[in-house]
């Protein structure tokens, strides 16, 4: 991946925004697959989809990532936030607690 100022060009700078976009599609289909493995061990702990405290330890350590990476942590939270209750009503889905659709 190329650095912002050795891009020269727009076709150049949408070529990489491409380029890390698909990295992260494959980042996001990996977590995608750890919580699936989730809902599949959280039975057997006595373990509910959501964990309030796990929740917000997970959205400390990305904020904190985020400020140590020039990113706005705001944003960072809002689209982690976003996520996880994604991912949680996708481990109710499994666990038999959430709507069926």
């Amino acid at each position: 991946m190329k650095q912002p100022d050795e891009i020269g060009s727009m076709a150049e700078l949408r070529a990489e925004i491409d380029a890390l976009d698909a990295r992260l599609v494959e980042l996001l289909a990996a977590r995608t697959r750890l919580i699936d493995r989730a809902a599949e061990l959280k039975p057997s702990e006595n373990m509910p989809a959501r964990i309030p405290a796990r929740v917000e330890d997970v959205v400390a350590k990305v904020r904190a990532r985020a400020e140590a990476a020039g990113m706005d942590a705001d944003l960072a939270e809002r689209l982690w936030r976003e996520m996880i209750e994604h991912f949680i009503a996708q481990e109710e889905r499994v666990l038999g607690k959430g709507d069926r659709a």
